[in-house]
């Protein structure tokens, strides 16, 4: 009786909440609208220009890009989230952990670290011609700056992606199937090949589609390395050659790139969740105990990433940075650090009630097509590159202001300059846009998780659905809330591309300040703010290590 009345009273009062979804999903939608429709215009001699010239070297580098990032992140994350998981060797507990610290360092930060490394005039050089007392062009050394350099960086920050997805699968193998397996006498390796590694195929597709939506939305790295990918061509054919179209034209052909690697990850995750058993695992996985050369090999395996991925550069950068602290410690620097802080804090806090208003719409209509249509919707942000995000959102904000513009000079005589593009609001709406999907999953997840007997009972006791939110979810999910404004805000700190092109005029973040000052070889004041970026990036890493310390605990490994 009381479910029923709860279900009425769901469908008497949902409309309000659906406008909204609906509404979030348009405006997430807009940027790519605008790009598409960017793209049709004319743009003279440009666009063929661009065909017999640059554009087959946008895609070849972008293409060998991210089949090289695709390669090391699949051969690193595979390997150690197997080893962690189904062997056992000393240290084994600390290295799940310690696999995820490369997640806080930003792509082109350690692009910042290794150039000063391995450049000409970097300490591994300088220290090779003074011990065998060579000269310029006596020996070879291969060149940080280039195609190659790009996707070691890459690769080094951005395995953990599959990593955390492969252990995962990994640990909900069926302890049933393993034993089968040694019971036909297969050997750790047979077993692996024949039985983890097809089980986990798709949660590993996941993780690598997710790492080269990161490598396809990079500009800092590439555009540090010289490497001219898509990103760095749409940025180059926009600024240089000054044609919005032809920019939108190549981010449009981006977003073809994007929209199959979403296929791909949600095909892949539509097959996970298809072939998941129920677990199995009533006993703890069978590890297989290594010794001897063996489990150096493992620990070689599983220290080197963590080593090359964060320790060098953190050191490199700390180095630099007590260096040249009196310089870059400077009451500039605290005013973009500080802007760095408001922003990234503001747009977290927005994300975060945003995604709860979408959930919550979806927890009043659990079987509503539409709305679930609208949530994804409401999620493609993320897989969007920031530069092309930037062109959909500046373009009708422009539009906006100048429509505004016009109309107050023609009634008013007044000019209302810019009141959207050019705007620290332009920035905001980006990071929101791009980020929102974060909070969306995190908040979901948890919210699933609350009994609908909390909404039934809080009806009954007179609470519509915006109180029944605030008084009895969110003191439920926040955990999840905390969570979600952690990882948002460090992502919205990182977040260079779209901060590049939408900030105001003089407006600095710590992204922007690493960025110019690395681009003008002066890598010793960018390291304060590198530095400060990667202790940032450290609070997200912190909470997967307690995710994954529960886990391990309901495991019983």
């Amino acid at each position: 009786m009381h479910a029923r009345r709860f279900l009425s009273h769901r469908r008497l009062n949902y409309s309000g909440w659906s406008i909204g979804s609906t509404i979030l999903a348009l405006l997430v939608l807009t940027p790519i609208i605008s790009v598409l429709y960017l793209a049709f215009r004319p743009t003279g001699d440009i666009w063929s220009h661009l065909l017999s010239t640059s554009l087959p070297i946008y895609l070849g580098n972008s293409f060998f890009l991210m089949l090289g990032v695709g390669f090391l992140v699949f051969a690193i994350g595979v390997s150690t989230a197997w080893l962690v998981t189904m062997c056992s060797f000393p240290g084994r507990q600390i290295f799940e952990w310690l696999l995820l610290i490369p997640l806080a360092m930003p792509a082109y930060v350690i692009a910042y670290a290794y150039t000063d490394l391995l450049e000409f005039s970097g300490i591994v050089q300088s220290t090779l011609r003074i011990t065998f007392d060579w000269g310029k062009g006596d020996y070879w050394f291969p060149a940080i700056r280039s195609l190659g350099g790009a996707i070691f960086v890459m690769g080094m920050v951005l395995y953990p992606y599959v990593y955390l997805l492969a252990r995962s699968a990994f640990l909900e193998q069926s302890v049933n199937v393993l034993e089968a397996s040694q019971t036909l006498g297969r050997g750790p390796w047979r077993t692996f090949f024949s039985v983890s590694l097809p089980t986990a195929r798709s949660a590993i597709v996941i993780g690598m589609a997710l790492a080269l939506m990161e490598t396809f939305n990079d500009y800092g790295t590439v555009s540090f390395f010289a490497v001219p990918t898509l990103t760095a061509g749409l940025i180059d054919v926009w600024l240089g050659l000054g044609s919005l179209s032809a920019g939108a034209q190549i981010a449009s052909l981006m977003l073809v790139i994007v929209l199959v690697l979403l296929t791909i990850e949600y095909l892949s995750r539509r097959q996970r969740i298809a072939y998941q058993q129920p677990s199995s695992r009533f006993r703890s996985l069978p590890t297989h105990r290594l010794n001897g050369f063996r489990s150096f090999i493992a620990i070689i395996t599983c220290v080197t990433p963590i080593v090359v991925g964060f320790f060098i550069p953190v050191a490199i950068l700390s180095r630099l940075s007590f260096k040249y602290f009196d310089q870059s410690w400077t009451k500039d620097f605290q005013v973009l650090a500080l802007n760095s802080f408001v922003l990234a804090a503001i747009a977290a806090v927005i994300c975060v009630v945003l995604a709860i208003f979408i959930n919550y719409s979806r927890r009043l209509q659990p079987r509503t097509t539409y709305l679930t249509f609208m949530t994804r919707f409401s999620s493609l942000g993320y897989a969007i590159p920031g530069a092309v995000l930037a062109i959909g959102i500046l373009v009708p904000f422009a539009a906006f202001d100048n429509y505004v513009d016009s109309q107050a000079r023609k009634i008013f005589g007044l000019s209302t300059g810019l009141i959207l593009s050019g705007t620290v609001g332009a920035l905001l709406f980006a990071y929101v846009v791009r980020f929102l999907m974060i909070a969306i999953g995190q908040i979901g997840s948890s919210l699933e998780k609350v009994s609908l007997s909390i909404d039934m009972a809080a009806r009954t006791l007179g609470n519509g659905a915006r109180q029944t939110v605030v008084r009895y979810h969110v003191p439920l999910i926040k955990g999840s809330i905390l969570s979600a404004l952690t990882i948002v805000f460090v992502d919205c700190m990182k977040e260079l591309p779209a901060t590049l092109i939408l900030r105001p005029f003089g407006f600095e973040t710590l992204a922007t300040h690493v960025y110019h000052y690395a681009s003008d070889e002066n890598l010793g004041e960018a390291a304060l703010g590198s530095i400060l970026i990667v202790a940032t990036g450290l609070l997200p890493v912190i909470i997967l290590c307690r995710v994954i310390a529960q886990t391990r605990q309901r495991s019983g490994s």
